[in-house]
């Protein structure tokens, strides 16, 4: 969680994530993929070195001197790209150092959506982790083995990647293995949902997750959607699963706001009022 301070830290380094992938000719396609893993790289080394997160993102000593210092410990260890990123993080002012660790991980993040996007492959992404949303929500016990971090972050990955068993574009594939293994990223349905908005965002519309007891027409999707856009007053993407528990009606999530109108949630109001 980045803290409000380091909010314009965090949009200079997205500025220049930004440029890179613009204009550098060598980050493209599959070499997006390579970027985004050394930079999740130099987050992990910063999550396991106190010392050295402490000292790369203290405000009081001199900017390009902690700079040179990144750029001395990196270079040979990453490419250029990644360094001369790490390094842009690097020389700005955070709030606390671990918002310097927590930065480093949504540009690789963002990396991999931008990846995805290049391909003309968003779109299916972010349905690929709705519905893997939506597994671990059906599955809490499966969830809790994601997130257990008694376990080895490498023995939790292969759990991941035994779900997905080559099923998913490998950008998710990436974004999902990340979400288990990273040390800052506790909880893997809150990970989700942030890369869902990050995917989003990327098109300026936020994310209605939709739950109803049949599959939704074309028609009926478009005219939720414009409703959605009517009531938020911005463009909204619909993702539905199928959940025949709620029994007709509609779940929808449009961030943490939360629109229940399912005969289950009727009913059991109904039987909580009697029971009273």
């Amino acid at each position: 969680m980045i803290h409000a301070a380091s909010r314009s830290a965090l949009a200079d380094l997205r500025e220049r994530l930004i440029a890179v992938l613009s204009t550098d000719s060598d980050v493209t396609g599959a070499s997006s993929q390579a970027l985004a893993s050394q930079l999740y790289a130099a987050s992990n080394l910063l999550a396991t070195q106190p010392r050295l997160r402490r000292t790369l993102a203290d405000p009081s000593t001199d900017a390009s001197a902690r700079g040179q210092l990144a750029r001395s410990l990196l270079t040979g260890r990453l490419d250029e790209t990644a360094v001369g990123l790490v390094v842009d993080a690097v020389v700005e002012r955070w709030s606390s150092p671990w918002d310097l660790t927590d930065a480093l991980e949504i540009i690789a993040d963002e990396t991999l959506l931008a990846s995805a996007e290049q391909q003309g492959q968003l779109d299916t992404v972010e349905d690929e982790l709705f519905r893997f949303e939506r597994i671990l929500t059906n599955a809490p016990e499966l969830t809790t083995a994601l997130d257990d971090e008694s376990v080895p972050g490498e023995a939790r990955s292969a759990l991941a990647q035994q779900l997905l068993a080559g099923k998913v574009n490998p950008v998710t594939s990436e974004l999902l293995a990340h979400a288990v293994t990273s040390g800052r990223k506790h909880h893997v349905l809150s990970v989700i949902d942030d890369l869902l908005e990050a995917s989003a965002a990327r098109r300026e519309r936020s994310v209605a997750r939709v739950i109803a007891a049949t599959d939704l027409t074309p028609e009926q999707t478009e005219r939720l959607a414009a409703s959605l856009r009517q009531l938020y007053g911005r463009d909204i993407t619909i993702r539905t699963a199928v959940d025949p528990g709620v029994r007709g009606g509609l779940v929808v999530r449009v961030g943490d706001e939360v629109i229940d109108g399912t005969v289950a949630t009727r009913l059991a109001a109904a039987r909580a009022a009697f029971a009273g």
